[in-house]
Parts: C-alpha cells; sequence; structure tokens
C-alpha cells in the first residue's frame, strides 16, 4: 500500500485531506454503504477473472473434437456410391413411380 502512495507522491496529510473530503461529501451513513458496494464490486470481478481462466484451462486440457465414426463411415458410404435412382428428386415432366 505504501508502494501506491509512493506512486502518487501523497503523504499523509495529502491522504487525511483526500479521507476528510469524501467524508464531507458522502456523509458517514453513506460510507459504509460505499465501501461495501465496492467490495462486492472487487470481488465479483475477481470470480469472473477466476472463471475466465479456469475456462481457458480447461479448454487447453480437453482433446480435440472428433467426429464419431458412424458419422466418418456415412460420409464415406456417400461419397463412394452414387445415389439411387429411386432417390433422386423426379425431374420436370416426370411423373412420379
Amino acid at each position: 500500500m505504501n508502494t501506491f502512495f509512493g506512486l502518487l507522491n501523497l503523504g499523509g496529510g495529502e491522504i487525511i485531506l483526500i479521507l476528510a473530503l469524501v467524508l464531507i461529501l458522502f456523509g458517514a451513513k453513506k460510507l459504509p454503504e460505499l465501501a461495501r458496494g465496492m467490495g462486492q464490486g472487487i470481488k465479483e470481478f475477481k470470480k469472473a477473472t477466476r472463471e475466465v481462466t479456469d475456462e481457458i484451462q480447461n479448454s487447453t486440457n480437453e482433446a480435440p473434437y472428433s467426429a464419431p465414426r458412424n458419422v466418418i463411415e456415412a460420409k464415406r458410404a456417400s461419397e463412394t456410391t452414387p445415389a439411387e435412382p429411386s432417390a433422386v428428386a423426379p425431374q420436370f415432366g416426370e411423373k412420379k413411380a
């Protein structure tokens, strides 16, 4: 925490002044509500971040998708054997059998 204030060049007097201004602007009754809301917001942010990182890790650990064998075999069968004439839709001018 001291590093943060050191980066902003804030001393003890400036921090007390900022806290006094916040107290004057929001009042003593609103400060606990604001702090509670900030705490819940930070908690939700951490939860969402954790869920995203878990999802990324799970997706990298899973095996890549492979189609089921029956789908692959059906595709090969349809590519190697021609369609039967009865399965083809009738052309214009032809009658159904």
